[in-house]
């Protein structure tokens, strides 16, 4: 009896949960409850966060040092009245500072605010402005970038976008009142990109020209309109957009950022020429930065929280790491893999999992799909170990690598290639301080020439670069010469003499010609050495 009132509720749990799921709408959940014969199950999802305003999450920095206008105080004038000139910036009052902060503040008072930058006093010089943004985590575009601007629009603008936390850049979009001057690149509308060439970078005129201030303040990078290119105007086509996603090479990672860069090149100039008698009317100045996103949590969260200063995927599908970027630690049977937006609507999860074998779950970290089990040793043991690893569990780096000590055991670049100098090294295995000298002789090790030569003699015999056989003769495994009918030696440099092989006059001469070889390979890897 009280079996099958559990099994009714349970029942009803599932069925409502994944009525649930199908309200809240497309890649919102991980899982669901799942009414079966033999039970309710869970179902799994590809999923993703909901999009959110990142303006809380921003951190935002200007260069250079003193751009930011207030110190000292300084007066300013506006393009629409360039005489009158009565507003001043002054960084020790509250009332008229203009800090960096007030680009992504609330403006919980009601009173618009904004950051701002000395005039153009020093003209000629340029105006020059980075204002750096970092979200400490990945996150993907959901609709356009607002940036809007007091004062008038800059004449000439970039914006940049970087995935590695500001390591490296690369233009997003290109901003200019006449592209081809400023850029050399032909004005062009998102409207002008088709499905094939969507991620070109490239430079529009729309935001730059003067309309006046007061009417047109906001400069856009537009993520909807090329949405749109495959999803339709009203975004109703999302199917198509997801498959897009997944199959076009480069468009995810086109709308993923962890950081962007607005350089500001040349204020707004009012539509004339610079005026050089007033430069009290030319500056930047910043009131509202809008990135709305989402979390990227690699299709395995549908949540993300802000946790220990930054945001954070809430990882399903036995996944871990700021962006589930990594399979927890009893779940690496196979590598890991994204989810899938696709087949749609519900993705496909690719949930990290366990292997089974006869001594229970083997830990190959990532590095192997496969496992054996050595009967005669009763031991479970990783099959085929990839990137560079090797061992029974693939914690080991194969010959020639060594670990990377910034990585962890499931990175794929765990295992950094030694690329040690075989003219000198004693082997090839390394660490993270370089490869070990050779040592001959009477301890004497580096790179004495002598020494040196004895070393490489003693372990190559010929090469394919220095110590070449001679006479056709062909090098086999750098350990020897084989040497053609009528010459012997050890690089195949002398010639036999009758069928007793005695020695030749030439001998002498093939020994300072091979004497002659050696210094010559020797005298190349020191210039090579000590270049």
């Amino acid at each position: 009896m009280h079996s099958d009132l559990a099994s009714t509720m349970l029942r009803l749990v599932a069925l409502l949960l994944h009525g649930l799921a199908l309200t809240l709408g497309q890649y919102d959940i991980c899982k669901s409850l799942v009414s079966m014969d033999d039970g309710p199950i869970w179902e799994f999802y590809a999923c993703q966060p909901k999009p959110i305003s990142m303006k809380e999450y921003m951190k935002v920095k200007v260069d250079p040092p003193g751009i930011t206008c207030g110190d000292p105080p300084e007066r300013f004038c506006t393009l629409e009245n360039p005489y009158m000139c009565s507003d001043e910036c002054d960084a020790s009052n509250p009332d008229q500072a203009h800090p960096p902060k007030l680009m992504h503040d609330r403006e919980k008072s009601g009173l618009l605010t904004y950051w701002q930058t000395v005039t153009w006093s020093r003209f000629p010089e340029p105006l020059l402005a980075n204002i750096t943004i970092s979200f400490n985590k990945s996150i993907e575009l959901t609709n356009d970038i607002l940036v809007t601007f007091e004062y008038g629009r800059p004449t000439i603008m970039v914006i940049d976008k970087s995935l590695d936390y500001g390591r490296t850049w690369h233009p997003y979009q290109f901003y200019a009142d006449d592209c081809m001057d400023a850029f050399g690149m032909p004005a062009k509308k998102v409207q002008d990109l088709s499905a094939t060439n969507v991620t070109r970078v490239i430079c529009t005129e729309e935001y730059s020209r003067w309309v006046g201030s007061k009417n047109e303040k906001n400069v856009r990078f537009e993520v909807r309109d090329r949405f749109a290119i495959f999803a339709g105007t009203r975004l109703q086509n999302m199917d198509n957009l997801y498959t897009r996603m997944e199959s076009m090479k480069g468009l995810k990672d086109f709308f993923t950022i962890t950081n962007l860069r607005l350089r500001l090149l040349q204020p707004a100039l009012g539509g004339t020429y610079i005026q050089r008698e007033n430069l009290y009317k030319y500056f930047y100045a910043i009131s509202n930065i809008e990135v709305p996103a989402r979390c990227k949590c690699n299709l395995h969260a549908s949540q993300c929280l802000f946790r220990d200063g930054s945001l954070q995927c809430e990882c399903e599908h036995n996944t871990t790491g700021q962006d589930c970027g990594r399979c927890k630690k009893t779940f690496r049977a196979k590598s890991w893999r994204p989810g899938s937006y696709l087949p749609t609507p519900n993705g496909s999860p690719n949930t990290c999992s366990a292997s089974g074998s006869p001594q229970g779950n083997c830990e190959c970290y990532g590095h192997s799909n496969r496992c054996s089990y050595i009967d005669f040793l009763n031991i479970v043991t990783c099959v085929s170990c990839k990137h560079n690893t090797r061992g029974q569990n693939c914690e080991h780096c194969r010959l020639g690598h060594f670990r990377n000590a910034t990585a962890e055991l499931d990175d794929e670049n765990v295992c950094i290639e030694c690329n040690c100098n075989q003219m000198g090294s004693l082997h090839d295995r390394c660490n993270e301080t370089g490869c070990p000298f050779t040592q001959c002789g009477d301890g004497a090790t580096g790179f004495e020439p002598l020494n040196l030569l004895l070393c490489f003699l003693a372990a190559n015999v010929c090469d394919e670069e220095f110590l070449l056989c001679q006479n056709a003769g062909t090098c086999y495994q750098g350990q020897r010469c084989l040497c053609p009918p009528g010459f012997k030696g050890v690089l195949c440099e002398q010639p036999k003499c009758g069928s007793g092989e005695g020695d030749c006059d030439a001998a002498s001469t093939s020994f300072l010609s091979l004497a002659t070889i050696l210094l010559c390979a020797l005298l190349h890897q020191l210039a090579t050495l000590t270049a």
